[in-house]
């Protein structure tokens, strides 16, 4: 096995985008891909790090950018500046995401009819987004994100499964938002599932943001249960494609 990434340049609203591509080069047919979206602070190197562990699963990952090429944040005044026009704009965020996909399966790498997204914080809501827009993937996992719905109307019935990683203690996301997401799934005839892990708070995979302030910080037995659960919900969903590696300890 030798994973491989490489940048990728593509064009969409707004753009260019660039982002990274991770593969194992070990395998010359086409496999699974999985989109990869970023955080707050935009696509960054641990992004490109997850991208690889799922290369090492036996998919062909894409850390992607919908922010624009050279457009990043760092922690502090301004961090959100990026993600809060995508959040004002939410078509636009869906036309970036539709880009973004169409970046991935256009990889040689990647068998185009089977596709699936994960995202953190701000990726997670743009994992939902993607089921609500009826964007033809196979799954999607939404880590420690935020479940505002957008302002254009969603598919119905949503037909792209979906896992929801929660830690409960986020402030970002109370239970009264949880129990609207499970409403509006619900509503919406999807095929969801909940995962809420005690003690957590938002950003739980993090590794660059410690526990202490409250609500936020990394947990890593909410990192690793997490994985694990994504881990398995991707082999279901890519069950009609041949999958062997197994699931690394974290």
């Amino acid at each position: 096995m030798t994973i491989r990434r490489r940048t990728i340049v593509h064009d969409g609203p707004g753009g260019p985008f660039e982002g990274v591509f991770a593969w194992d080069d070990a395998d010359a047919t086409p496999r699974p891909g999985v989109l990869v979206i970023p955080n707050v602070l935009g696509q960054k190197e641990s992004d490109n790090l997850k991208a690889e562990a799922l290369a090492a699963l036996g998919y062909a990952a894409f850390a992607c950018d919908l922010f624009g090429q050279g457009k990043r944040t760092q922690r502090g005044e301004g961090a959100s500046r990026y993600m809060d026009d995508l959040n004002a704009d939410r078509a636009l965020l869906r036309e970036r995401l539709r880009a973004s996909l169409g970046a991935l399966t256009a990889e040689p790498e990647v068998d185009a009819e089977a596709v699936a997204a994960i995202g953190f914080c701000f990726g997670g809501k743009c994992v939902l987004d993607m089921a609500r827009a009826g964007l033809p993937i196979r799954g999607g996992v939404s880590f420690h994100g935020v479940y505002d719905r957008p302002d254009w109307p969603s598919v119905d019935p949503i037909t792209v499964p979906l896992l929801i990683c929660h830690g409960w203690d986020d402030p970002l996301g109370p239970p009264a938002a949880v129990v609207a997401l499970a409403d509006e799934l619900t509503a919406a005839r999807a095929d969801w599932q909940l995962h809420a892990y005690g003690g957590a708070g938002h950003a739980f995979t993090d590794r660059a943001m410690p526990a202490g302030h409250a609500g936020f910080g990394y947990d890593a037995k909410a990192d690793r249960r997490s994985w694990e659960a994504m881990s398995h919900f991707l082999q279901v969903a890519f069950k009609n494609n041949e999958i062997v590696a197994e699931v690394p300890a974290a």
